[in-house]
């Protein structure tokens, strides 16, 4: 009985170590899945109406 305490006891002491280390290595496992959610709902601006500044400075110099 001595013996399987002993191994109870000595699995029982790695068993937080495993957990955090599975958790580790689970992380970004886990928010790879999070990230590509959220690229979706990025709500862009309206592009910008041309003013037509182009032409008018155009005829403007060629006057001078």
């Amino acid at each position: 009985m001595n013996r399987i305490a002993a191994s109870t006891l000595k699995a029982l002491r790695l068993l937080p170590r495993a957990m955090l280390i599975l958790m580790l290595l689970a992380a970004p496992v886990l928010a790879v899945p999070m990230m590509r959610a959220d690229a979706g709902s990025v709500i862009e601006a309206p592009a910008p109406k041309k003013a037509g500044i182009g032409f008018v400075l155009l005829v403007s110099l060629q006057r001078g």
